[in-house]
């Protein structure tokens, strides 16, 4: 913007010292003629460099400071004000009516970017951990994690629907933002193994989960991962299908992760991934559909063994 400032200002003058009038650079350039006597008296005064544009500084921050630090605490404690939680427009009101701060919506919605804040919907999150179990569990797999001569595998198993959930979007204002719903309730579930040291990924398609199901799984493993090392650790949950003393497990040791504990599986990031890219705004008419989508879904993930390295890195967990 300055440089495009300074080259008129240039230009004005040039147009003047060549005898073109006043009144035509006025026009020509579409300046007022008080502009044009300072950049006169300015290259009058000091030649071409009294020309040059200097940075604006703006008006003056509405929040910042000590103050800026203040709403920060506010935003990530909102029962300071007797709330669970902030919208923009609630904090807005909250600023204007408790500390008489005379800003614009819009100026708070900046300052909550600025400060690292989004929108974000949040995910359902039990609070039954046992944190002792949980770090010891983080200890035990540190330890794995080091061992050169074994490989660590995750397991879960994730249902997928043919309907998909109404998520945010943006859209023209007035227009109906809409999606199709009809409550067929197509749903298909993968069971699936990820090994983040190399980024293998194994899955099978199930139209429900047990413990003979589970055990088929396990069949279809072993036929179907090419293993590296010797030992391979398979870590699971505790749902009962996975804890029957009958299965074969084919040469995995099964190693069950603290109760109540999902983000300690690296796994679970797949699913979302898959969900999100593949199955975001998306409607099956029928289970040849949703299968079909599941398919490309599935080998999406097995013909990118680098980005599943990424996605499942186990060093977030120590």
């Amino acid at each position: 913007m300055g440089s495009i400032e300074t080259s008129t200002r240039c230009t004005a003058i040039q147009l003047l010292i060549t005898g073109v009038s006043r009144e035509q650079v006025r026009t020509a350039l579409l300046v007022s003629d008080r502009a044009l006597v300072k950049w006169i008296r300015a290259f009058n005064e000091c030649g071409v460099d009294g020309l040059i544009a200097q940075k604006h500084t703006g008006r003056a921050r509405k929040i910042s400071g000590a103050s800026a630090s203040q709403f920060v605490d506010l935003i990530e404690n909102p029962e300071q004000a007797d709330r669970t939680h902030w919208t923009a427009r609630a904090f807005h009101g909250y600023l204007q009516e408790t500390y008489q701060l005379e800003c614009s919506y819009r100026t708070v919605v900046r300052f909550f970017h600025e400060q690292n804040f989004a929108l974000k919907v949040p995910q359902p999150w039990p609070n039954r951990q046992n944190e002792s179990l949980r770090s010891a569990f983080r200890q035990r797999l540190k330890s794995l994690h080091e061992q050169t001569d074994l490989d660590l595998w995750f397991m879960d198993e994730s249902g997928f629907e043919g309907e998909c959930r109404s998520r945010r979007r943006w859209d023209q204002k007035g227009r109906k933002t809409r999606i199709v719903r009809n409550g067929d309730h197509l749903r298909m579930n993968v069971m699936g193994a990820v090994c983040p040291r190399t980024g293998e990924f194994f899955a099978l398609e199930v139209s429900h989960v047990d413990g003979v199901v589970f055990q088929t799984f396990l069949d279809e493993a072993a036929r179907g991962i090419s293993f590296q090392r010797n030992r391979n650790i398979l870590i699971l949950d505790n749902a009962s299908w996975h804890r029957n003393a009958k299965h074969n497990w084919h040469g995995f040791e099964p190693l069950y992760l603290p109760p109540y504990s999902p983000d300690l599986n690296p796994i679970e990031r797949i699913w979302l991934v898959m969900k999100n890219k593949w199955f975001n705004h998306f409607h099956a008419k029928n289970y040849d559909a949703l299968i079909e989508r599941l398919d490309q879904a599935i080998l999406d993930v097995i013909h990118n063994p680098q980005s599943t390295q990424n996605t499942t890195s186990i060093r977030t967990l120590f």
